[in-house]
């Protein structure tokens, strides 16, 4: 971390379809070797085929999955006095986002389906149904903050 200032945060530019930040942050995690278009037709078509099984708006859809998903509390490690203790701490809005959509497309990539489409809107369906690797993901983070819950008078 530095010691001078804070870095400055940039601006994400919306995309073209939806008009939106967020899906433009997802975009930007599933791309690979700079490959935007790719990442846009894979995201795009994720949503059709959610729109197809669903019925529902993918957009607010998508919305709905990555709330679901976003952890409320974290645990960090906290050395005290020659020991490690792993400190519950709340997680800010944007790291919260930032982390569910990081786990996402983690267990998007670990799906057995055949297209990186398919994986992407199967889990964004069983991360709205709150099943999944990445809803596991995040009930895995709550039950270790809640079992180091003892510990949270070392917060800093």
């Amino acid at each position: 971390m530095s010691r001078r200032r804070s870095a400055i945060k940039r601006e994400v530019l919306t995309d073209a379809k939806y008009k939106d930040t967020i899906i433009t942050k997802f975009m930007n995690k599933v791309m690979y070797d700079g490959k935007k278009s790719t990442a846009e037709r894979i995201v795009y078509g994720a949503f059709d085929i959610i729109s197809d099984k669903t019925k529902n708006d993918p957009l607010e859809f998508f919305h709905n999955s990555i709330d679901k998903i976003k952890p409320s509390l974290e645990v960090r490690s906290r050395r005290v006095g020659g020991a490690t203790y792993q400190v519950p701490v709340e997680v800010r809005p944007a790291r919260a986002q930032a982390l569910a959509i990081k786990w996402l497309i983690e267990s998007a990539k670990k799906r057995n389906e055949k297209t990186m489409k398919e994986r992407i809107a199967g889990e964004l369906m069983d991360a709205f149904n709150n099943k999944g690797n990445s809803a596991k993901k995040r009930e895995d983070t709550h039950k270790m903050a809640e079992a180091n819950r003892a510990f949270s008078h070392f917060k800093w």
